[in-house]
């Protein structure tokens, strides 16, 4: 499937959700199974404002403009040529300097997880120590905040007076975390036939029958 590159609006100012705009998908975030696919046009931050994806995970490409991502872990500034995974149920807020665009994979059941090497062995492809997860900050801020709920395929608007980034510390290991691409150590041959594609994945999100994936990236 291909479409030209959506347009980012020039006439008034967009935010990351405002500019959110769904592609396809199969299955169904009601029944947690599926995925979807996103686009995103943005040219204004997220101003006192955060988004909540309970349907799934959001894993997200930029293809135009750096990313500065705010969420309850921490800071991520995501460049293009880079990914970030913000899990399910994880607040976040989308800050850019300009005209942005990218895009977005949203899987409803399980979790980005990376692919079994088989016989390649203990390395290359997306290699662990290569994610990075954000250190904690927060701030102690009173305002008129609103939070973005998406909840079986609708959006939901709440408000609070505060900021919900008021986390302390953390610890654990459900974060967000991001992805230099350069670092993907790929593998391939042609000595006399190619490699199936499937060795050029970097995170993959598993289906309940073993070798069969609800989507890879």
């Amino acid at each position: 499937m291909r479409w030209k590159p959506f347009e980012i609006p020039e006439s008034k100012q967009v935010d990351f959700v405002e500019g959110l705009i769904s592609i396809c998908g199969a299955g169904d975030p009601k029944s947690r199974h599926g995925c979807a696919s996103h686009v995103y046009v943005c040219n204004k931050s997220m101003d006192d404002k955060a988004m909540n994806n309970s349907d799934g995970d959001f894993l997200i490409v930029p293809q135009q403009g750096t990313l500065y991502i705010t969420t309850e872990f921490g800071r991520m500034m995501v460049e293009p040529n880079e990914i970030c995974v913000i899990q399910q149920g994880m607040r976040f807020s989308v800050a850019v300097e300009g005209p942005s665009r990218g895009y977005i994979l949203e899987v409803y059941d399980g979790h980005f997880v990376l692919p079994g090497l088989g016989p390649i062995g203990a390395n290359c492809l997306a290699n662990p120590r290569d994610f990075l997860a954000p250190a904690a900050w927060y701030e102690d801020r009173t305002c008129d905040f609103t939070v973005v709920t998406k909840y079986q395929g609708k959006l939901f608007a709440g408000k609070q007076d505060h900021s919900c980034f008021d986390v302390v510390a953390w610890h654990g290991n459900y974060t967000p975390y991001k992805y230099n691409l350069d670092t993907f150590a790929a593998i391939n041959v042609v000595s006399f036939d190619h490699a199936d594609p499937s060795i050029f994945t970097v995170l993959t999100c598993q289906s309940t029958r073993p070798g069969v994936a609800i989507a890879t990236s």
